[in-house]
C-alpha cells in the first residue's frame, strides 16, 4: 500500500498593502500602550502632589502645637530689621512651600530700676528721700507745685503749719510723694490709686513702709476710671474725701470725661478740696459740680487748679 504525502503549500507572499496595514497595526498599539503609561505616571505624580500636601499640612499642624509649649533647646533666633524684634522657628520646621515656619517674638523689656531724687517737703517724714522709676513711665508731681499745692491747701483750711486731719484720695498716685506729704502734714488716711503692679511693688509700698505710713495707707491697684465707678465698693465708707488730688500722665488722660465723672462722684462732698494738674493749653471749667475753682496757677510747662467749696473761696478774699 502506497501512501502518498503531500507537502504543505507555502504561504502566498505578502503583498505592500499588507505590510503597511501591519505596521500601522503596530503603531496604534504601541501609542495607545504609551498614553496609559503617561496616564499611570501622571495619576502617581497627582497622588505624590496630594501626599506632599497632606504632609505638608501635617507638619503645620504639628508645628502650631509645638509652638504653644516650645521647648528653648529647639528655638533659633534670628534678626529682623524692619521691627526691630527677633523672629524665632523651630529648627528643622518647613512650612508651606518648603519655607521654615518662623514665629513672632519680642524683644524683653529691660529691667526697670529706681533711683532716689524725690523728698518729703513738710511734717513728720520731712527730708525723708523717696524712691521713683529711673525710667519716664511715671512722672512725679514737681517739688515747687507740691510745697504751692499743701501751702494753699493749709492756709484755705485755717491753718498754716498743717493740712486739716482728714481722708485723702490719691488718684495715679505713681511714687506716692503727693499722698505721703500729706500722711506727713497730718491726714489721717491716704487711698492710693495706680494701675502699674511693679510701680507698687518696687515704689509705692516701699516708699510707705520707709515713711512709716505703711499703716494709715490703702493701696487699690486698679485703673482710676474703674475705680471712680465702683467708687462706695472701693473705700467701704460711703462719706465722701476731704482732699482728692489728679495728677495724671497728660497724654493718656481725656480730661473732659475725667472731670464729667468727678462731677457726679459720691467722692465729692460739699467741703473736698480737689487738686488737678494738667497740661498748657489746656482750659479747665470755673466749677467741677458743687465744687469751684479757687486757685489756677502755672508753673513751668504744668498748670495746677484747685478747686473747693464756695466759703473756702470767700476765706481767700
Amino acid at each position: 500500500m502506497m501512501m502518498t504525502m503531500t507537502a504543505a503549500s507555502p504561504s502566498p507572499p505578502q503583498t505592500l498593502s499588507d505590510l503597511r496595514t501591519k505596521t500601522t497595526t503596530h503603531s496604534i498599539v504601541a501609542a495607545a500602550a504609551n498614553r496609559r503609561s503617561s496616564t499611570i505616571t501622571s495619576s502617581q505624580s497627582r497622588r505624590s502632589a496630594v501626599a506632599y500636601t497632606v504632609e505638608e499640612d501635617d507638619g503645620e499642624r504639628r508645628l502650631r502645637r509645638r509652638a504653644r509649649n516650645l521647648n528653648p533647646n529647639e528655638l533659633v533666633l534670628e534678626p529682623v530689621s524692619e521691627r526691630g524684634g527677633r523672629k524665632m522657628r523651630l529648627k528643622g520646621s518647613k512650612g508651606r512651600r518648603g519655607q521654615e515656619r518662623t514665629v513672632e517674638k519680642e524683644e524683653p523689656k529691660q529691667n526697670r530700676t529706681t533711683h532716689k531724687l524725690l523728698k518729703v517737703i513738710g511734717g513728720t517724714a520731712k527730708r525723708k528721700q523717696l524712691l521713683s522709676p529711673a525710667d519716664m513711665d511715671v512722672r512725679p508731681m514737681m517739688e515747687v507745685v507740691k510745697g504751692a499745692t499743701f501751702d494753699i491747701l493749709q492756709v484755705a483750711g485755717g491753718c498754716h503749719a498743717y493740712l486739716q486731719p482728714g481722708r485723702w484720695l490719691d488718684l495715679y498716685s505713681g511714687t506716692g510723694s503727693v499722698g505721703i506729704e500729706a500722711l506727713s502734714r497730718g491726714c489721717s488716711e491716704v487711698h492710693f490709686v495706680e494701675i502699674d503692679p511693679w510701680v507698687v511693688s518696687n515704689v509705692l509700698r516701699p516708699n510707705l513702709e520707709w515713711t512709716g505710713f505703711l499703716d494709715a495707707s490703702v493701696i487699690h491697684t486698679i485703673p482710676v476710671e474703674r475705680f471712680l465707678e465702683q467708687a462706695e465698693h472701693n473705700t467701704g465708707k460711703s462719706e465722701p474725701f476731704d482732699y482728692i488730688s489728679v495728677t495724671p500722665p497728660y497724654t493718656q488722660v481725656d480730661y473732659k470725661v475725667l472731670m464729667d465723672q468727678f462731677s457726679t462722684s459720691p467722692l465729692i462732698g460739699e467741703d473736698t478740696f480737689m487738686v488737678v494738674e494738667y497740661p498748657i493749653g489746656m482750659t479747665l471749667l470755673d466749677s467741677c459740680g458743687i465744687l469751684i475753682k479757687i486757685v489756677d496757677r502755672r508753673f513751668g510747662r504744668t498748670n495746677l487748679a484747685i478747686y473747693g467749696p464756695v466759703w473756702a473761696e470767700r476765706r481767700k478774699k
